[in-house]
């Protein structure tokens, strides 16, 4: 019987790499896009544009394509969702109910019951992306000094805690002062405020919530990151190992040892 993967869409890289995986594995990739996911034209078998708000849409493209399993990959951004309460069909009024709003849990809980009541699991993100996971260690080739490894540790320690809260997961510090905590903005735009903020010189970590769901979100870091670093001038990016995904690495590193920034990524398991 052929397996059929609803591949939920939203704007970046990361539906197209899903896309490619999921064809490997033997999938027929049925495409939801919500933004704007050029890439995953060509790489999916069907593509059934819409919006986030018309869930009784979606909820029909599932079930005529026989989808048996669904896979969230990009960007969906939860300002298009504040802005789209009002306008929501019947379906997607029903689903914000019993989310009880728009936090990261409610709306996760309302999705796997909504989807689970179909017979239709969501897996894992990790299980189409585990190439581009980021391994412990050195990426650059400027370690940071003993100063910046004080930033990173209390950055790291303050990321988690935020993340553990449904907060942002990144942190912008320089000699022990948060300069930016990550809201609804993400974390570009946060490190653009932040470094504007810190000046020159400023420490970014990037960390995962302690029990972080991988079916909605895998965080990532890419050339827009490394983009936003370089023009705050800021010193040292560092992320959690295996849990933060590296989109574009060869020219990630390239714009960072031009630049001077360090790129460090650590083991989460390691104190």
């Amino acid at each position: 019987m052929e397996r059929v993967l609803g591949l939920m869409c939203g704007a970046g890289t990361l539906p197209a790499h899903v896309a490619s995986e999921a064809r490997r594995q033997g999938w027929r990739v049925v495409a939801f896009t919500f933004a704007d996911a050029p890439a995953v034209e060509g790489v999916a078998h069907l593509e059934i544009p819409g919006r986030v708000t018309d869930i009784g849409g979606v909820l029909d493209g599932l079930r005529q394509e026989r989808v048996s399993a669904v896979v969230f990959a990009g960007k969906l951004w939860k300002r298009e969702l504040l802005d789209g309460v009002a306008t929501a069909d019947p379906a997607g009024r029903e689903m914000l109910r019993a989310a009880g709003g728009l936090s990261d849990s409610g709306l996760a809980e309302a999705v796997v019951g909504t989807l689970g009541a179909m017979g239709i699991e969501v897996l894992d993100q990790r299980a189409f992306l585990a190439p581009l996971l980021v391994a412990p260690g050195l990426l650059t080739s400027r370690a940071p000094s003993e100063a910046e490894w004080k930033d990173i540790r209390l950055g790291l320690s303050l990321a988690r805690q935020c993340g553990g809260f449904g907060v942002g997961q990144t942190v912008v510090l320089k000699h022990g002062v948060v300069a930016a905590l990550e809201g609804i903005e993400g974390t570009t735009e946060t490190i653009r405020r932040g470094c504007g903020l810190a000046g020159p010189g400023a420490v970014v970590v990037k960390a995962v919530a302690p029990r972080h769901d991988y079916r909605f979100d895998v965080p990532a870091v890419g050339s827009e990151t490394v983009g936003a670093l370089a023009e705050g001038r800021a010193a040292v990016l560092a992320v959690e190992a295996g849990r933060v995904l590296l989109l574009d690495r060869e020219a990630v590193v390239a714009r960072a040892r031009s630049d001077g920034i360090a790129i460090v990524s650590l083991d989460p398991d390691a104190p």
